[in-house]
């Protein structure tokens, strides 16, 4: 495979220690936002909206709809990611950052405010599906924005370590969310928890809203974006724009002969480059470099790796909580601690998946962690379906940290690797969002239909092997970007 690596360059705008302090605590805090407010919905589809709000169907069926309910936010995701995406490379990290967390922070607090389908009948899950569609418009862009962001701030040898810090803060979230669910299911009775107890953990989400927007409001923009060579003036320059720069450097720019620049975007005639806009030979077949490109390759091959990460998560995190619970008749505290002490155990294998994803490359360990979570798929279930309370937490735990957790710490830093500086926020989180709907938002339904189909467990088995199989695929065919300069307008692959 081709070695993408390149040294960090010496032009990109430098952070103090304490700006770089503040981005890894902002992108932490606001991807925790993110796990926390969807890992409270997904364990709350799990244990009680079936019956809040799809009371009229068998728990089976209710299940199934509650999980689809559950999906549903991941097409909001897309759009949302396509939306903030653009704007993200157009004018910013920062400003985008900004909005997605008031996006997600009200549309959680006021998924605690519903009505039940007791109260205001089929008018109840319309509500609550809204909502969910708000929440996932926000949460499209956020883990995207932040793990660029953090990525394009964190010196290119520790690139791996303090973009890990994103991964952590989907630990943190999912922490959360599981440990206020846990407590709810241990202090309080079924009558409680089903009449009011539900509400606590998405009312709650309000406080860490207010301060996620306090201080993304006092964050400087990410130094990558502020020397891209296509950004002038804090915007950066559309495609017209630099094709009128290559043209009037002398520069090919693959149009037909005698053929004149288009017009920019809302003007007449033919475009002119901005005043500001560079002119040196260098910088102009930089900028050429960056809009020649063609597109697609690295971006496939981030959603083979996203893939991966996405299914386990929606198997094991979202699918089996439910399962064990329903059809294994398992009291529901025990998947939901079982999730806590994995959490608990991923803040020590996040940054050293991150430090030896620095150490040793980005490839092998992707390698070794897909092998490994194929190897255990089958055990895991094993211990899981066993009847033994010890075996099933071990499985979900060992599941958990190898099977997303370390597979996050990776991914967190390597697609913003594979992407050009121009098009990194857009592609990077349509990358995550459409593996996000095609492995974690329809694996569960997926799960739940075979597994009622079949009565076994082994379906969950066969689907984690072939989804870590799709990102060993996709890890085998990556170049390594291990410290690759970050500026560059071009993908690495």
């Amino acid at each position: 495979m081709t070695d993408t690596t390149r040294a960090e360059p010496t032009g990109v705008a430098t952070r103090t220690t304490r700006d770089l302090t503040k981005a890894a605590v902002s992108g932490w805090l606001g991807t925790a936002m993110e796990f926390m407010d969807f890992q409270l919905y997904s364990l709350a589809a799990a244990i009680v909206f079936n019956k809040l709000f799809f009371p009229d169907v068998s728990p089976a069926i209710g299940l199934i709809a509650a999980m689809a309910t559950y999906g549903v936010g991941y097409v909001a995701r897309l759009a949302g990611a396509l939306y903030f995406g653009r704007m993200g490379d157009r004018i910013g990290r920062k400003k985008v950052l900004f909005i997605t967390i008031l996006l997600m922070g009200a549309s959680t607090t006021l998924i605690g405010a519903l009505p039940t389908y007791a109260t205001i009948g089929i008018l109840a899950p319309i509500l609550l599906v809204a909502l969910r569609l708000v929440q996932g418009f926000g949460a499209g862009a956020e883990i995207a924005g932040a793990t660029v962001m953090l990525a394009e701030y964190a010196p290119a040898k520790r690139r791996g370590l303090i973009s890990s810090l994103v991964s952590l803060g989907t630990n943190s979230g999912t922490l959360a969310a599981s440990g206020l669910w846990a407590i709810l299911l241990a202090v309080l009775s079924e009558e409680q928890l089903l009449s009011w107890g539900w509400r606590l953990p998405f009312l709650l989400s309000f406080a860490l809203m207010i301060f996620a927007v306090w201080l993304r409001r006092n964050l400087k923009e990410s130094p990558v974006f502020e020397e891209r060579p296509d950004v002038v003036d804090g915007v950066a320059m559309s495609r017209d724009e630099i094709e009128s720069v290559v043209e009037s450097a002398g520069e090919p720019t693959g149009r037909p002969a005698g053929e004149a620049a288009r017009p920019a975007s809302g003007t007449s005639g033919t475009a002119t480059p901005p005043a500001a806009a560079p002119q040196d030979t260098k910088s102009v077949s930089v900028l050429e470099a960056g809009v020649r490109q063609r597109k697609g390759k690295a971006f496939f091959l981030s959603l083979g790796l996203r893939f991966g990460q996405a299914g386990n998560s929606g198997l094991i995190q979202t699918f089996l909580v439910g399962y064990i619970g329903t059809t294994l008749g398992v009291d529901k505290s025990v998947p939901t601690d079982a999730i806590v002490y994995g959490s608990l155990l991923g803040f020590a294998v996040v940054p050293l998946v991150g430090m030896l994803g620095d150490r040793f490359g980005r490839r092998p360990m992707y390698i070794a962690l897909t092998l490994l979570t194929m190897v255990l798929a089958f055990p895991m279930m094993l211990l899981i379906t066993s009847g033994s309370t010890i075996g099933l937490m071990f499985g979900m735990v060992l599941g958990l940290n190898v099977g997303v957790l370390g597979l996050f710490s990776l991914e967190s830093v390597t697609m913003a690797e594979l992407f050009g500086s121009r098009t990194r926020f857009t592609q990077l989180a349509l990358a995550k969002e459409i593996g996000g709907i095609l492995a974690t938002a329809i694996g569960p339904v997926i799960a739940a239909t075979l597994t009622a189909v079949t009565g076994s467990w082994w379906p969950i088995a066969a689907m984690l092997v072939v989804y870590s199989l799709i990102t060993l695929v996709s890890a085998l065919l990556s170049p390594e970007t291990r410290g690759r300069d970050l500026v560059r307008l071009e993908d690495a692959a």
